[in-house]
């Protein structure tokens, strides 16, 4: 499936969480197994550009695509999850929310010194959860080599704080 008949798939759900948002629900990629094959081979595709040696995939839709890309790459899988989730020693970041603010913790040591990471996730929207990732992993010492995600919402400039990274959003709305 090219780009544009993935897009199609995606579910817009208005007045989700809340009233005003249109939400892009992408269960209906995931129970399509050609989109979902289609959308896997595509972001694959971008993390080979890379020499990876770790995948981060954000909780929890990072961790749909982030668990079979480092599969496919032959690489460690590096969960970012909510504080109090993992049980070793983490490191945290904290970043702003549109009212507030919220964290992400990894394992201290999940990732060597030097290490080369692509960062997924499900959707790059105001950025502030994938710039929080990203400075975990050079918390730990590694290099975010690759930001990417299955969709972008281009509206909300989430690539404004990523501006110094290789970004790749497979769909774009």
């Amino acid at each position: 499936m090219n780009v544009s008949e993935l897009k199609k798939i995606i579910r817009d759900v208005p007045d989700f969480p809340k009233e005003g948002i249109i939400f892009k629900d992408i269960t209906t990629l995931l129970i399509n197994p050609d989109a979902l094959k289609s959308s896997f081979d595509l972001i694959l595709q971008e993390c080979r550009k890379y020499s990876i040696d770790k995948v981060v995939g954000i909780e929890s839709r990072g961790f749909i695509l982030g668990i079979p890309i480092a599969l496919e790459l032959n690489v460690g899988f590096v969960p970012v999850r909510k504080p109090g989730k993992l049980p070793s020693e983490t490191i945290s970041e904290t970043y702003e929310l549109e009212y507030g603010t919220d964290s992400i913790e990894i394992h201290k040591d999940a990732i060597k010194p030097g290490e080369k990471v692509a960062v997924i996730d499900d959707l790059l929207a105001t950025g502030g959860t994938a710039k929080a990732a990203c400075n975990l992993v050079e918390k730990c010492g590694g290099e975010p080599v690759l930001a990417a995600f299955l969709i972008e919402l281009t509206f909300l400039k989430g690539r404004e704080k990523l501006k110094d990274r290789n970004i790749f959003a497979l769909l774009d709305f």
